[in-house]
């Protein structure tokens, strides 16, 4: 039987570089099989509500996620099984019907806004990131992410934004900040984070594969 995966949860607000710092890791294991799971594929499916009652749903609020079937998800490829993970349309807000086939790998790195708010989450990581970036920056990443990659329109994305990524992020997301083992500051420009980052990832690593020898 395979060893577990290193879990590694990386949580901040919405444009905050979170992406940045799991593509950072990404690199610096080249030669590991790692594999990321987005929180942002698990958002509930609304197919069955209007297209006009989807644009309602605030996006940014726990209650929007379907953390059962991501946690049954991590607990599957902990036990070294296939998952067939959601496809999330942001055009559409609602889960496609397509589904992405994945594999366990060695180093599994969950990534999302909410991922430390849920305890049955937090319990399945290793590692607990949150990445820290001013308000400012985060507003500005997340205009020019939604309106060239999601379609949106500029008084769209502010207006969500005013309405309820702001008060969701000081209600939901920063508190999780509490939990998380290390606090990245502006994300994968950390450099010094990004180091002690791998050198945890290194060493739980080398101690599973130093218990394997052991038990072999």
């Amino acid at each position: 039987m395979k060893d577990k995966p290193v879990v590694i949860g990386v949580a901040g607000g919405s444009g905050s570089g979170k992406t940045s710092v799991t593509q950072s890791i990404c690199r610096r294991f080249a030669e590991k099989t790692i594999l990321v799971i987005e929180q942002d594929y698990y958002y509930k499916d609304q197919s069955h509500l209007p297209f006009e009652e989807r644009l309602n749903t605030n996006y940014d609020h726990p209650l929007a996620f379907d953390h059962d079937l991501l946690i049954n998800h991590i607990n599957k490829l902990l036990n070294n099984e296939t998952i067939e993970k959601p496809v999330y349309d942001y055009k559409t807000h609602t889960r496609s019907e397509k589904v992405i086939t994945v594999e366990p790998k060695e180093v599994i790195i969950i990534e999302g806004i909410l991922i430390l708010e849920d305890p049955r989450l937090v319990d399945l990581m290793d590692i607990k990131v949150f990445v820290d970036t001013d308000a400012d920056l985060r507003i500005i990443r997340r205009l020019l992410r939604d309106i060239k990659e999601r379609g949106r329109t500029l008084d769209s994305v502010i207006e969500q934004y005013i309405n309820n990524v702001r008060p969701s992020h000081l209600q939901f997301i920063e508190p999780t900040k509490r939990y998380a083992d290390i606090i990245i500051p502006e994300g994968g420009h950390n450099h010094v984070a990004i180091d002690i980052m791998a050198t945890k990832i290194e060493n739980i690593l080398a101690k599973k594969q130093w218990n394997k020898g052991e038990h072999e």
